[in-house]
């Protein structure tokens, strides 16, 4: 199958990231995608993900653990990549139907 130029080269127009996560809905699932063992958090000296989250979804405790809220989850799995204890975070997709929706604009 041959692609034509016109078909390859076809463009989209820039869209700033607060324009796209303006457009974007999150579909909330009772049973949360991702959990956090808070037991396991503490005592944790990096905290990646505080700082990987581009949601920013973790927050650190004065306790020493971790506070996260799984509802704007943008599902990339930056935390459960590189949390550095092991079943600190338990992550998979949510349920069919749930989650992100991305909308073209």
């Amino acid at each position: 199958m041959k692609i034509t130029k016109s078909a390859s080269a076809r463009e989209w127009p820039e869209v700033a990231f607060e324009d796209r996560m303006g457009t974007a809905e999150f579909r909330v699932h009772e049973r949360a995608h991702i959990t956090v063992d808070g037991d396991a958090c503490r005592g944790c000296s990096t905290q990646e993900c505080v700082v990987a989250c581009p949601a920013s979804l973790f927050v650190p405790t004065a306790a020493g653990g971790i506070l996260f809220n799984y509802e704007h989850c943008f599902e990339c799995g930056t935390c459960y990549l590189v949390c550095n204890k092991e079943g600190a975070i338990t992550w998979t997709y949510p349920e069919g139907g749930h989650g992100i929706v991305f909308k073209r604009t």
